[in-house]
């Protein structure tokens, strides 16, 4: 059943303004979106980490990831000691985790609802979070933090401070909150996606679920399987595509690949 927070599209100019939805601020008049993104190929699919992914007893197997992640790693893997920092690179390099990839870049999630051509039959989703507003469920003590630093997102240096590990962040309070966290630039990908991450405090917690408590906070975008290729197509004249977002061979072969394949 749609949602009242639900808006399809019909069409590329109704996608537009929906992405950009919301995103005037007349407490400085400019068009500063304060949503982050993030595209699926299925408008079904809720906001589940790979770590939940794992199943069975998966929130005791979190701590025992990390830490062999750690042991293994390179030694330089990761700036520093920060389980802040290794939570980002462990999620760069596919570990199962409890954070979530967004973007500030409403066509490069629209690039991840579109980019799989094994799934043009299926209606796809963008979710669009309020980051800014999500900060007021925070517990008094990250509030601060980040109030602090006159930023609305954390950093791992903004975070380490006031939250050292997993298990205290879950201590802060019984209810859930998320934490949007920007990563180091380990690599060009992350910076060409304008990525950032959203962490629940509890490994247990699915963002979706907390969001339709919470439906202030959120809105989604539903795409039409049958306006994907027109978006497709439209996105990769306006240079969104893997080659740019992932720099390198692999990134180039796949745009390739994709850009000849024929409907």
């Amino acid at each position: 059943m749609p949602s009242e927070n639900d808006i399809l599209i019909h069409s590329w100019e109704e996608l537009q303004n929906a992405l950009f939805h919301d995103s005037w601020d007349p407490k400085i008049n400019r068009y500063r979106s304060s949503y982050v993104y993030r595209g699926m190929w299925n408008k079904n699919f809720e906001l589940t980490t790979s770590l939940i992914r794992l199943g069975g007893d998966y929130s005791k197997l979190e701590t025992h990831l990390l830490r062999n992640f750690r042991k293994y790693a390179h030694r330089d893997a990761a700036p520093g000691n920060s389980i802040w920092n290794w939570l980002a690179v462990a999620q760069h390099h596919g570990l199962p985790t409890r954070l979530l990839d967004w973007t500030y870049s409403p066509f490069v999630a629209l690039h991840f609802a579109t980019n799989n051509l094994l799934h043009y039959d299926t209606d796809a989703v963008i979710w669009c979070v309020n980051y800014v507003k999500s900060n007021t469920h925070l517990p008094l003590v990250l509030k601060d933090a980040i109030s602090a630093e006159g930023s609305n997102v954390f950093t791992p240096e903004v975070l380490e401070p006031v939250c050292s590990s997993l298990k205290e962040l879950g201590a802060f309070q019984e209810e859930d909150f998320v934490v949007f966290l920007e990563p180091p630039s380990l690599d060009g990908r992350i910076v060409h996606q304008f990525a950032l991450f959203a962490l629940m405090s509890s490994s247990t917690a699915l963002l979706s679920d907390w969001l339709k408590q919470n439906p202030d906070l959120y809105f989604r975008i539903i795409i039409p399987a049958r306006l994907k290729w027109e978006i497709r197509d439209k996105l990769d004249q306006a240079n969104i595509t893997e080659r740019v977002l992932f720099p390198g061979l692999n990134g180039l072969s796949e745009w390739l690949r994709r850009h000849y394949t024929t409907i």
